[in-house]
């Protein structure tokens, strides 16, 4: 190596900041082809770096996906997805999942029952105070995230 080159070399990595070089989480969404709220979520989630795919199915077939999961009614939304091997339902916020993602608890996933107004895909200019829940078999689930 010449002394031109060890400079180049020894600046560069001086100079450059070293980041961290971090896959795009996979997530894959079902919900129905009317559903606007559920495509506002699918851009926070893009927004947040997540590689999203999406599927438009009939309310029927999105019922039944969700009874599969393990959730129950009261722990259901408009859309259902997984990623990383868990079940992602409703409005959860983006940092949630890569929590979830992250920390890799035993569960089935995360849940925001029903459409708070302020969660994620759901800016209406209101704000209600919502939980996200982390579910587990048989429906029993604890506060994940608190928002207000």
């Amino acid at each position: 190596m010449n002394r031109r080159a060890f400079l180049m070399l020894t600046l560069s990595a001086t100079v450059l900041p070293i980041v961290p070089v971090r896959a795009m989480e996979a997530i894959h969404v079902l919900k129905t082809s009317s559903c606007g709220c559920c495509n506002a979520w699918i851009t926070h989630l893009r927004k947040a770096g997540f590689q999203v795919t999406a599927k438009d199915v009939p309310m029927a077939l999105l019922n039944q996906e969700k009874l599969n999961a393990g959730l129950t009614p009261e722990l259901s939304s408009c859309h259902t997805a997984r990623a990383g091997g868990y079940v992602i339902e409703g409005h959860v916020p983006a940092a949630d999942i890569q929590r979830l993602l992250r920390e890799r608890p035993d569960a089935l996933g995360l849940t925001v029952p029903g459409m708070p107004e302020g969660s994620p895909g759901m800016e209406t200019g209101e704000t209600d105070p919502y939980d996200v829940l982390l579910f587990a078999k048989g429906g029993t689930t604890m506060v994940y995230s608190r928002y207000s």
